[in-house]
């Protein structure tokens, strides 16, 4: 496929380089109501790495009753080998049985997925926000001995759709619990797209004071309302080189209907080389990637650069 590419002028805003932390094949699968098969998710996962994404969450090892489109989480990591372990194939883990699911497949990385509020606690994980994070404290610690890289995600940080806006001060709470926790890394999820380019730089500088400063942090935007490539600009003014994105724009919550799909990453390497950024990530073979998902999927991909590139 022979595309173009944007016009390149450096931003010293900038950094120079940007992490793409690639959540397609598990939050982005996860909310497909057609259910996706394990070798078509490995075939996925080997030509995300082919683009050039070296940091892929490859599944989730939940319930099968609560995520069914997850439910072959061993047998996509099975197919996958040694491409599917390492600290850079993080996989979602609820509960201490999801980690021992997740070390029996030999992972190399865990992600474990907390909330600012109460309400999205209850529905996502049948627990209050203390409950949650004291189900967390043995799963990261676990994960730490056994020498796995953890990743702590914060949901509903711009805004939750049975609480409204959600106080900074309380998302920074729970942020710096699950950091005391041990987790190497904090991701900050809009789950409901409502965040804006304000609100994120007082959330960082809320988070810088309690000393968690933005090379501990990833930036996790929805479009809901069309802000995440601004909001994740933003992010990135402020320091932050860490970016959740989903091939194709695919994605949302299955616990919040208004959550759609996550920024694309198309978008997000179109912005980014147009600034000079570096990601490692060839444009051409991601929007084949999308387009060839797409044809599983049965329906057009929702990025803005893949329709502009690949005619559709």
């Amino acid at each position: 496929m022979s595309i173009g590419l944007p016009q390149r002028e450096t931003n010293p805003e900038l950094p120079s380089r940007v992490t793409i932390y690639e959540v397609g094949p598990r939050d982005g699968l996860q909310n497909e109501k057609a259910v996706v098969p394990a070798a078509v998710k490995a075939e996925f996962i080997r030509r995300l790495a082919a683009a050039g994404l070296e940091t892929i969450e490859t599944t989730s090892f939940v319930p099968p009753a609560w995520v069914p489109q997850l439910a072959d989480a061993r047998e996509v990591l099975a197919d996958l080998g040694d491409l599917g372990r390492g600290p850079r194939r993080p996989v979602l883990v609820p509960n201490e049985r999801g980690l021992d699911d997740a070390l029996e497949a030999g992972v190399g990385a865990v992600a474990i997925f907390g909330s600012a509020t109460e309400t999205f606690a209850r529905k996502n994980l049948n627990r209050t926000v203390a409950e949650s994070l004291d189900m967390f404290a043995p799963v990261v610690a676990r994960a730490k001995d056994a020498g796995l890289w953890v990743r702590a995600y914060v949901s509903m940080c711009f805004g939750d759709p049975w609480e409204g806006p959600v106080p900074i001060g309380q998302v920074a709470d729970v942020a710096q619990r699950l950091m005391d926790l041990g987790a190497d890394q904090l991701s900050l999820g809009d789950t409901i797209g409502t965040g804006t380019t304000g609100h994120v730089s007082r959330l960082l500088d809320a988070l810088d004071a309690r000393g968690i400063g933005t090379d501990q942090i990833g930036v996790h935007f929805h479009d809901t309302y069309g802000q995440a490539l601004a909001n994740t600009m933003t992010a990135l003014r402020h320091g932050v080189t860490v970016v959740d994105s989903s091939t194709g724009g695919l994605g949302g919550c299955p616990y919040a209907k208004s959550a759609t799909g996550n920024l694309a990453t198309e978008d997000l390497v179109w912005a980014l080389d147009g600034a000079g950024v570096q990601t490692g990530v060839d444009l051409a073979a991601l929007v084949e990637t999308s387009v060839w998902m797409a044809g599983h999927l049965g329906r057009p991909s929702p990025s803005g650069v893949v329709r502009a590139l690949a005619g559709g």
